[in-house]
């Protein structure tokens, strides 16, 4: 058990104090006493360095990475569903070996047996020590709810939760130093009695060369807080790790729907109001001073006009035609109207590239829109991506009505053209892009690369649905042009 007296516990008690609304997304998942929490695991990602906040590499690796070594649950780990913004995110979660059960302790666990296959050999050392110098971290869900480290910001000496936790970390000799043991505090609201819900879940994790597996089952969890720690050799001899891990869990007043909010933190969120105050003052004097200039020059052009109006030119000789026309010749705003309203040199593709862009400008506002009215909640992992995706789609009629009317008013008479080339062009730009991309990805083995499968669903929602509203946009567009 934890003493009261423990840095996290003050962290749960200080967190249950935050108060805050969304609409979660998805249905809370009530346990009983005993019964199995899961804990799935997330691909490794880097981090910045805390000593000199660089980010030393962008690649993420999946869990079960055949250089990692780590231990695999019985049967293999089995994939947990996703949506596709989770999956084009990076998101590939699993099951895993530990097994975590509501409201009870455990002190010291170890994840598995060692089997010949989860020793290290010099490549797998090499490779897993890399990633320690690299800063990557674990990430792992529990109730999907991401499991973090507790951290103090410095301006505002506010608490929350940074998502994931250190694969390892250079000792003082800058040798990177495995860890090993994992301690997870785990904060749960009773909803009811005997109904249970996890609002939080953070890791302690620990470099220890001390733990060990019994032939019972049983483990030892090493000596926490020793100067030593956990090295993997890279001189070809193989290494052979003991995974350990302790379970503790702590009853927190946090309320289901408020659990994120120490997830949610901004740094540095103090307003700079003398900036904005001094850019909104210098913006009105610019266009007042713009404004004053126009309409000088307006007034001169609008008395120009209203002499025009007065002469009456039934009475003018042929001399007087003349001089009306060269002053109507001459008048200021009217040598411009040939420039203002000439046709582009390549009106069909502007026309495409405006249709995109409204198409873009709609979907961006209508996800902005659903974001703050809370629909778009972290619970509901994936679901910013998948909206973005969903309305950019659905919004391909927008986009063809966009590109057909200022094709038409242009005079183009291309119009097939148009219509092909506003669903197709930047598109699949974007995506002839993605896809490459994704091919280096694909080499380096790194699990942010998008399966083919999920390429083939982003075609089909691409072809089946968003040209097909394209076409029919471009067709309502040219009839009403």
């Amino acid at each position: 058990m934890l003493s009261p007296r423990h840095p996290l516990i003050s962290f749960a008690l200080l967190s249950s104090t935050a108060s805050a609304f969304y609409l979660p997304g998805v249905a809370p998942t009530t346990y009983q006493h005993g019964s199995i929490v899961p804990l799935n695991v997330n691909p490794l990602t880097p981090v910045e360095s805390e000593k000199d906040s660089q980010l030393r590499s962008l690649i993420p690796y999946d869990y079960y990475h055949p250089a990692f070594r780590f231990c695999r649950p019985e049967g293999g780990p089995k994939a947990v569903s996703e949506s596709l913004g989770s999956i084009l995110f990076g998101d590939r979660i699993l099951t895993s070996p530990f097994e975590l059960k509501m409201a009870v302790n455990e002190s010291c666990k170890s994840v598995c047996e060692p089997k010949p296959e989860y020793k290290y050999d010099k490549p797998s050392a090499l490779f897993t020590n890399q990633r320690i110098r690299q800063n990557y971290n674990f990430n792992m869900l529990v109730d999907g709810l991401p499991v973090g480290t507790p951290y103090e910001d410095p301006l505002t000496n506010t608490q929350f939760t940074m998502r994931g936790f250190p694969l390892g970390e250079l000792d003082g000799e800058m040798k990177p130093a495995l860890n090993n043991h994992i301690d997870f505090v785990i904060y749960y609201h009773e909803a009811a009695k005997d109904k249970f819900r996890v609002v939080g879940v953070a890791a302690v994790p620990g470099s220890r060369p001390d733990t060990k597996r019994n032939p019972d089952g049983s483990a030892e969890c090493g000596t926490p807080g020793s100067k030593e720690n956990f090295h993997i050799k890279e001189d070809g001899e193989q290494t052979e790790v003991t995974w350990t891990y302790g379970v503790y869990w702590v009853q927190s007043n946090t309320a289901w729907a408020t659990r994120w909010d120490t997830y949610l933190h901004v740094f540095d969120p103090k307003i700079h109001w003398f900036s904005l105050i001094n850019s909104a003052i210098i913006v009105v004097f610019l266009c007042g001073m713009v404004a004053a200039i126009l309409m000088r020059a307006l007034k001169k052009d609008i008395a120009r006009y209203n002499r025009l109006d007065s002469f009456n030119l039934d009475d003018l000789s042929g001399s007087g035609g003349e001089a009306e026309d060269g002053v109507q010749e001459d008048s200021g705003w009217k040598l411009v109207h040939g420039d203002v309203f000439r046709t582009p040199k390549n009106p069909l593709l502007l026309s495409v590239f405006l249709g995109n862009g409204a198409q873009l400008f709609v979907m961006t506002g209508c996800t902005i829109v659903f974001a703050l009215l809370g629909f778009l909640s972290p619970s509901n992992r994936g679901s910013l991506g998948g909206a973005m995706i969903l309305l950019y789609t659905i919004f391909g009629f927008i986009g063809g009505y966009t590109s057909a009317r200022v094709y038409k008013s242009f005079g183009g008479d291309a119009w097939k053209r148009n219509i092909a080339m506003t669903p197709l062009l930047i598109p699949g730009i974007v995506f002839a892009t993605f896809f490459l991309l994704n091919l280096f990805l694909w080499a380096k083995q790194s699990s942010g690369a998008v399966p083919f499968t999920t390429m083939l669903v982003i075609l089909g929602i691409w072809f089946v649905i968003s040209v097909p509203l394209s076409f029919a946009g471009s067709w309502v567009g040219f009839r009403h042009a």
